[in-house]
Formats: C-alpha cells, structure tokens, sequence
C-alpha cells in the first residue's frame, strides 16, 4: 500500500502531470483538498472512487482514513493544490506515515505562481534586472520568521511571488514601495488557468485600488517585480558568440 501525494496543479485539468494523470485514473481512494482544487480534476477518477474533502478534516481524521485503506492494502491518492511542496503541509502528514510504516511518493504539480506567470505573459527573470525568485506568504494564522518579512527580504529587489495574501495587498505594496519604487509593475491573479480566471496589472501605487475594484479577495497570486516590465536587456542564451556545446550540430 501506498499513499500518493499528487500535485493537482494551478485548476486546468491540462495542465497536470501524465503520472498524476494516470494514478487519478486508476484511484480507489482519493483526499482531496476541496476547498481549492477546481472539481473538475475529479471527472478523471474512476466512478466507485471513495472521495473524502480535507478541507473539513484534521490531520488525525486524514491520517486516519490512510490507515483504514493500509489495512485493506488500497493506495490512496493525497490530492493537493499546486505544487505538494508549496504551502501543502505535507510535511506534517508525511511525518505521521513515517511513523506508522506507511510508503509514499511526491507527484509535483505546476504551481499558481508559474500559472499566473503564464496567464499575464511575463517572465519571471530578466538579464541584469533580476535572477532571482522569491516564494513567499505573508503572515497570517501561520507566523513567518523575522528574517524573512517582506520588508526584509525587499531590499534584494528579487522578483517576488507571493502566495495567499490578496486579502493584504494594500500593506504588501506599502513594504515594497520604498524598495522597489512606486512604479514597479505589479499583478494580482485569481484562480490561473480556471475558466473564472481574474487578472489584473498595475504598479504597486495603485495595484491595491485595481484589486479592490475587481472585487478580488480570495485566494490569488501576486506577482511583484522589474522583470514583469518591458526591458531592452538581451539574454546572451542566443547570442551568436554564445556556444551551445552540449546541442552543437554538424552541417555537411
């Protein structure tokens, strides 16, 4: 027996893995994070799978359900949003299953951020603007570490993608501000990839007004950083003096 903790991915169907594609379509029991993952993933799971919504369970009801399946020696699919390994607490549930002797594998799953990226048509990283991408959270129920704040983390001037926080995009953009400037670009995406997809771009002076007007105040992604922007900066990628040893082709 096995649990399979499967990343869902950002909502399209599409867009999950082949693997999770068919370990869904062979699944006898699957927990599913209902409260976040689009339902139409689970038109792929067969008609007599037993489903059980996480959103309305604890660990121990979780955990507990795998060990009724472990003693019938039925695998059970552990659906998460996203990427598992991105604010999907599977650390904890993992933990549990050490414990009790229980195997199981990761499936990783596209993530909200590179969705939204997708979705507004931005690349994440620029030639000497930024080479680097911050995932973060705000702090809410779950504390985050002093060292790692936004306005301590704002002075690297990192592309930053920051997960669960919509609700607090007025104070998000007045930490960034004097980091990042009043007019660094800026996007909101709500639920990327699902056919209620909401997007919105600005700057960070006024990124909080469009997302109020856009009634945006559940879960979304936040995409903050000089590489969302146009640039005239070249990747030397293709450059023609850059060599591409490890695909050089001969011509005869």
């Amino acid at each position: 027996m096995k649990v399979w903790f499967i990343g869902a991915g950002p909502g399209d169907p599409e867009l999950l893995t082949v693997k999770a594609h068919r370990l869904l379509s062979e699944c006898k029991c699957c927990i599913w994070a209902g409260s976040l993952i689009n339902p139409q993933i689970l038109t792929i799971l067969p008609e007599d799978t037993v489903l059980f919504d996480s959103s309305a369970m604890t660990l121990d009801q979780i955990i507990g359900v795998i060990c009724q399946f472990k003693d019938r020696n039925v695998d059970v699919v552990r659906l998460h949003t996203g990427e598992p390994s991105l604010f999907g607490a599977i650390g904890e549930q993992i933990a549990r299953l050490d414990t009790l002797n229980i195997s199981y594998e990761i499936i990783p799953g596209i993530s909200s951020f590179q969705a939204s990226a997708a979705a507004a048509g931005v690349e994440l990283t620029m030639p000497e603007v930024s080479q680097t991408v911050i995932i973060t959270r705000t702090e809410g129920k779950t504390p985050v570490p002093v060292c790692q704040k936004l306005e301590n983390i704002a002075p690297l001037k990192a592309t930053l993608c920051i997960f669960l926080s919509i609700d607090k995009i007025g104070s998000i953009a007045e930490k960034l501000i004097p980091f990042y400037g009043d007019n660094c670009p800026a996007i909101a995406v709500f639920h990327a990839s699902w056919p209620d997809q909401k997007m919105v771009k600005g700057i960070l002076c006024d990124i909080a007004q469009k997302v109020h007007c856009a009634d945006m105040r559940r879960t979304g992604m936040i995409l903050v950083g000089h590489a969302l922007g146009k640039s005239n900066t070249v990747s030397q990628l293709y450059h023609s003096n850059f060599s591409h040893g490890y695909r050089k082709a001969t011509v005869e």
